[in-house]
Parts: C-alpha cells; structure tokens; sequence
C-alpha cells in the first residue's frame, strides 16, 4: 500500500532515507511532536516512546496505522493549524516535519504563537523560505518571517536537499533548519503593534519606513531611522521603532 501524493495538500514524499536520518539527527529535544508524517519516513527513526504524530490526509493515517501500530493513541487524526498545542503534551515539546510549502508559513505563525510551548523545532521547507527565515537584516530576501521569528528563536539552516530526494519530485529545491527558542520573554512593547509595523513595513519594503509607514507617524518628530527601507532594521530596532509610535 502505497500513498498517492495530493497537490491539494502540497505532498511531496522524502524518499531518501540518508536524508531522513539527518533530519531525525538534528533534533535534540523529547517529546516530540511531527507534523504531516505521510508514510513515516521520519517517523521511523524517531523514538516512539515520548513521540505523537499529527495527520490530516485519511490516506496517509490509514497507512500509519497500518505500518506503525506502535504510536497508537500517539497518531493524531487532523489539521495541525487547528490543533490545541496546550493539549498535546503535558509540557513542552519539540516539532519535527517535512512541511508542506503551501502552508509553511501558517505553521510557523502557530508555532510563534506557541513559542512558550515549544523550544525547538526541526523542519524541511522549501530552499527559498528557509533562507528567508535564516537571513540577517540588510539583504533583500529578510522579511516579515525572518523578523518575527527571530524575535522568538535563534535559526540555524543546516543543509539543503534536492529535488530528487521526493516522490513526486517538487520544483523548487529545500532545505532543512532548526529553530532554538533564545532566551526573550517579551519584547517590551506591545506585540499586536510590533505586528502592525513590521507588517506594514515590509507591505512597502521599496519604500523607506518614512512613506510606508505614514499613517502610523502621524504628528512624529523627524528621526534619521524613517529614512531607511525595513530590510535594514533588525529585530531589536523594530522593537524600539514599535516603542517609539506607541501613543
């Protein structure tokens, strides 16, 4: 029984077994939670024994089941996005998957959101993400993703993967990164206007931050930094921008 790849749901098999031990390699935390398992390539080499996996495609749990008796009540059937991580474990834990590209993005905002539940998380994304995320501030592929989870975790990207490593093969190549939670508690301003600007920012990134942000600037004093494009700022000057245009 094999599983049939869906577009819908962004499926692209790892088949390359020397791959999947890397991946399993680079994960350092228990328990541990894996997102989208598919067939179990990674799922076998993960210890079962303080290990749960999360699955939307029926096709896929089915398979699971079959070939992995041992997860369970460890083999969750549904959609991460929608999942109550508090319930998962009793604490923490980390997350390992080869994410769907579609969705990789929404992933990491849930796990933004679940920061103080999760301190580490291994995953494969597509190439182009990964650098995105992995980027420092000056360069042009720093962005929305690179700074809100910068703020929370420290980013490693540890090796890239062809596309002839899947089945079906994508078009794009990926990569393979881990994120480690640093050490910040808070940011010291208000997130939901920490959001609002580094959002709005970028929504403009050509622009510098004196015309992308102007409705946020209002009745603001001259200052040198409205002169520079977001990619310039880093995690911390985004902080004390959101400090600065709080009423």
């Amino acid at each position: 029984m094999e599983v049939r790849a869906k577009k819908a749901l962004g499926q692209h098999f790892l088949t390359d077994q020397d791959i999947a031990r890397r991946i399993v390699g680079a994960l350092q935390g228990s328990p541990v939670l894996e997102v989208g398992p598919g067939m179990g390539v990674l799922t076998q080499y993960l210890d079962n024994t303080n290990l749960k996996v999360v699955e939307i495609d029926k096709e896929s749990v089915a398979y699971l089941r079959k070939h992995f008796p041992e997860l369970g009540d460890g083999l969750i059937e549904g959609d991460f996005l929608k999942m109550d991580l508090g319930s998962v474990f009793p604490g923490q834990f980390s997350i390992i998957g080869n994410f769907p590209y579609n969705i990789s993005s929404q992933i990491f905002f849930k796990i933004i959101d679940n920061r103080d539940l999760v301190p580490e998380v291994v995953c494969m994304i597509q190439k182009e993400v990964a650098e995105r995320i992995a980027e420092k501030p000056g360069t042009k592929t720093y962005g929305i993703l690179s700074v809100f989870l910068q703020a929370w975790y420290d980013i490693e990207y540890l090796f890239t993967v062809g596309s002839g490593a899947f089945n079906p093969p994508p078009k794009v190549q990926s990569a393979v990164i881990r994120l480690t939670r640093n050490s910040r508690t808070s940011l010291g301003c208000d997130e939901k206007l920490f959001k609002t600007v580094v959002k709005t920012a970028f929504g403009q990134r050509r622009k510098t931050l004196r015309n992308s942000l102007k409705p946020l600037l209002a009745g603001r004093p001259a200052d040198p930094v409205f002169d520079l494009r977001p990619e310039r700022l880093s995690v911390e000057d985004f902080i004390d921008l959101t400090l600065r245009l709080t009423p």
